[in-house]
């Protein structure tokens, strides 16, 4: 059977899922944290990929990037997975496929939907009770977006900065947006539309697409 074609439309954001195989761990000690912190930065730059927010758990990885070109996210997904995969199998003395196949994404409407894939991507380590706040776990983006602490590879995207004409204005209501819980169906649709690659958005946006 064919693989289903994906869509990567520059200057369009893109929510990405990597997986470990059979869901096991890919991350294990802290320096794998920053190995694959140091992939996704230097891809990223390589490759003309901004990205808005990050989680790293330790089986699978989120990412929220946006693509200066239509080749910038596989491009920079093959050298990350690569690279990495080389350094897993090294370090802990493995062979073999270390991914769950393909990397997943789908296209996000960026007026309606970015800061909610930004809050589902931040707010994983919390739904898995490894933390009580995002703000608790180190290898995300929140710090950032929430906290304004400077990242060389947080890219903040257009929507993110008119939360405020100052740090404090914005990420003041970045926090306002992570109170509460985010809706099950709401949840649903997020892991629906990268899973499926389908477009992130409301009937217009995904026509449109």
């Amino acid at each position: 059977m064919p693989r289903k074609p994906r869509i990567f439309l520059p200057n369009q954001p893109q929510h990405i899922v990597v997986r470990g195989h059979n869901r096991d761990p890919i991350l294990t000690r802290v320096d794998d944290f920053r190995f694959l912190y140091q992939c996704l930065y230097e891809a990223a730059t390589q490759h003309e990929l901004a990205v808005h927010a990050w989680v790293f758990m330790n089986n699978h990885l989120h990412i929220l990037a946006t693509p200066a070109g239509s080749k910038s996210i596989p491009s920079a997904m093959q050298s990350i997975g690569r690279r990495y995969v080389q350094y897993f199998n090294y370090t802990y003395k493995r062979t073999g496929t270390l991914w769950e196949g393909r990397f997943k994404s789908c296209v996000v409407d960026a007026e309606n939907y970015l800061l909610i894939c930004q809050r589902y991507i931040e707010l994983n380590p919390v739904r898995a009770g490894m933390v009580e706040s995002p703000t608790d776990y180190r290898w995300s983006s929140f710090r950032s977006n929430g906290r304004g602490q400077a990242s060389r590879m947080w890219t903040p995207h257009a929507v993110y900065l008119a939360l405020g004409e100052s740090e404090k204005e914005r990420t003041q209501s970045y926090h306002e947006i992570f109170k509460g819980h985010i809706d099950r169906v709401l949840l649903k649709q997020i892991r629906n539309s990268v899973n499926q690659g389908m477009a992130l958005g409301n009937d217009r946006f995904k026509q449109e697409v």
